[in-house]
C-alpha cells in the first residue's frame, strides 16, 4: 500500500485563542477520522507559519497540494479532506460559486469579533 495514503493531505493553521476556532477545529478533528488534515496552532511561537503570524490569526489559511489558500478557499480545502464535507468543499472550489463563498466568508469576518466576545462571555 502507498504510504502517502496515510499522510495528511491538507495543512490547516488555526487560531487556538479564538473560541470559535477552537470549536470549529474540535469538530473537524472529530470528523477527520482518516487523519487527512494536519492541524497547526498558529498561536504556538514554535510553529512556522507560511505567512505573517498576525495574518494567519486574522484569516483562515490552509495548504493543499502545495498551494497556500486563504479564507473560503482554505475552508473548501479542509472540507474536501473530510468525506462527509467533501461535497461542500467541491462546491466551494467550483469557480462559478467561489465568489459566493468568498462573500459569505468576508461577512463572517465582519461579525467574528462580536461572536468571539459572545462566546467568551456567555450569559447564563
Amino acid at each position: 500500500m502507498d504510504e502517502r495514503a496515510f499522510l495528511p493531505r491538507v495543512t490547516v493553521w488555526f487560531d487556538s485563542g479564538c473560541p470559535l476556532c477552537q470549536r470549529e477545529i474540535a469538530l473537524m478533528r472529530r470528523l477527520d477520522r482518516r487523519g487527512a488534515i494536519r492541524f497547526v496552532d498558529a498561536c504556538d511561537p514554535h510553529v512556522t507559519c507560511p505567512v505573517d503570524r498576525a495574518e494567519a490569526l486574522a484569516r483562515f489559511h490552509a495548504e493543499e497540494e502545495g498551494r497556500l489558500l486563504r479564507g473560503a478557499a482554505a475552508f473548501g480545502a479542509m472540507w474536501r479532506a473530510i468525506p462527509l464535507l467533501r461535497p461542500l468543499g467541491l462546491l466551494a472550489g467550483f469557480a462559478p460559486l467561489t465568489p459566493v463563498f468568498d462573500a459569505v466568508y468576508r461577512g463572517f469576518l465582519r461579525i467574528r469579533p462580536r461572536l468571539q466576545r459572545l462566546m467568551r462571555n456567555p450569559r447564563v
